[in-house]
């Protein structure tokens, strides 16, 4: 699959770039962009980077350059009337803080379901596999703060 990404013969799903990172003991963004010495970067909505899932019913969009390695991303997430987007455990010591801004989020961590509402919100850990699930007739929209552990040594 890596030569297959590298060759531009194949695009990587969500799930497939978070098994690399997480093999590399990386952030998400690490492997999407190289650094830049910009100091204020303006992200056009056009130009973003959004990543969808293998069916398409799950989108992430990044709200912060992918120019560095950090601890802290931010995501804008949508999710199709009645989709389900599965994530595997990402590493240890990562959390999870999801806001849903629009329609309805059940979130499923560790076999515990939460029923979310517009201004709601649900932090995490997210070194276990979770669920989002749109119970709806509408599109979900949410925006996710996910925060790595500081590597220690």
């Amino acid at each position: 699959m890596l030569g297959q990404i590298e060759l531009d013969q194949s695009t990587p799903t969500i799930n497939v770039v978070f098994k690399i990172t997480r093999a590399l003991n990386l952030p998400f963004s690490a492997l999407l962009t190289a650094p830049s010495a910009e100091r204020a970067k303006v992200l056009p909505a056009a130009k973003s980077k959004v990543l969808r899932s293998h069916d398409g019913a799950f989108s992430s969009r990044a709200l912060f350059p992918f120019d560095e390695r950090r601890r802290v991303e931010f995501y804008e997430l949508r999710l199709v009337p009645l989709g389900v987007e599965r994530a595997e455990a990402h590493a240890p010591g990562t959390v999870e803080n999801l806001t849903v801004t629009k329609g309805a989020l059940e979130m499923v961590v560790g076999g515990d379901r939460h029923l979310l509402s517009p201004g709601d919100a649900i932090q995490f850990e997210a070194d276990t596999a979770h669920e989002y699930r749109n119970p709806g007739k509408s599109e979900t929209v949410m925006y996710l703060v996910m925060t790595y552990a500081e590597k220690q040594g």
